[in-house]
């Protein structure tokens, strides 16, 4: 059992899927918040493990489709399935039914919510996944999936009638508020994966995948990473600017925008692994730190 447990864990990569469930939940959260109401706690846990079931689907797809690339690097080797100690149909059976219970769950929240969750699993599964051996582009189409989970989390806040009272009354509350949150997530996956695929370029090239934009380390490559990563500071006044981020949010937002650059530019100028490494390990705090102060610092549109 103990041994299943840590394949599982690998299976469904555990702590990207925590990451995705994490920016869904804050979001529910700022999605309960703008409905002015008592927070329905049993919803998030539904969302939560709804989340986590889709998440893990995705992944398990993925690694299946990639089971014999996987053999091929390092950081990979050890999965339940190019290691062997998990077979195909096992996995595949696993991540079916993690894809139906996680989708039935979450259209029991509201049907735009569960669509949503077919949507990134086809994505992230069956055409980003192939793409990535085959062109740069993978890293733009897989940041339509990776940036579906604080919509999918925002918009299962609301009931089906809220949806309806809303598209209504308040058209901005279920248009540019989730979509802003989905914006803000899709421009972050580009310094955050380019970084990363810079670091482990050496390995990727095992397997043959192409994620930086020149597919090699280079100075264009480099400008890209740099100017995604200027892109977040522009990127941090857009809730101020629709009237719903506070002075906190946005001056802090700002603040991680300057360090994402910074670090950009030293890599553009570098053009080095420690550089790299330096952007990609302020994309893994600047998101959950964003969307945490978001959640405090969130002001109901009107």
């Amino acid at each position: 059992m103990k041994e299943f447990i840590s394949d599982f864990k690998k299976l469904v990569k555990l702590r990207l899927t925590l990451t995705v469930v994490f920016s869904a939940s804050i979001s529910f959260l700022i999605g309960a918040k703008q409905l002015g109401g008592d927070i329905l706690w049993i919803n998030w846990l539904l969302l939560t493990l709804g989340g986590f079931l889709v998440t893990g689907a995705a992944n398990g797809f993925n690694e299946i489709i990639e089971k014999d690339l996987d053999k091929l690097m390092t950081r990979t080797a050890d999965r339940p399935l190019p290691s062997g100690r998990m077979t195909t149909g096992q996995a595949l059976i696993l991540s079916l039914f993690m894809g139906i219970l996680g989708t039935l769950v979450l259209v029991r929240l509201n049907f735009v919510a569960g669509l949503l969750s077919v949507f990134s699993i086809l994505l992230y599964a069956f055409l980003y996944t192939p793409l990535k051996r085959k062109s740069p582009i993978a890293v733009f189409v897989g940041a339509f999936p990776g940036a579906l989970p604080p919509l999918i989390g925002y918009f299962a806040a609301f009931s089906q009638d809220d949806l309806a009272i809303y598209s209504q009354t308040n058209e901005s509350a279920i248009v540019m508020i989730p979509f802003i949150l989905f914006g803000i997530q899709f421009l972050w996956q580009f310094p955050h994966f380019w970084s990363l695929a810079w670091v482990i370029d050496d390995d990727y090239k095992q397997a043959g995948f192409r994620l930086l934009p020149t597919t090699k380390r280079d100075k264009i490559s480099a400008f890209m990473v740099f100017l995604s990563a200027l892109l977040m500071i522009p990127a941090a006044f857009l809730p101020m600017y629709y009237g719903f981020g506070g002075w906190i949010f946005t001056t802090v937002s700002v603040i991680g925008g300057i360090v994402f650059a910074y670090y950009g530019f030293l890599l553009f100028k570098n053009q080095d692994i420690p550089s790299a490494r330096k952007v990609m390990f302020t994309s893994f705090f600047y998101l959950p730190i964003t969307q945490l102060i978001l959640l405090f610092d969130f002001i109901p549109l009107k």
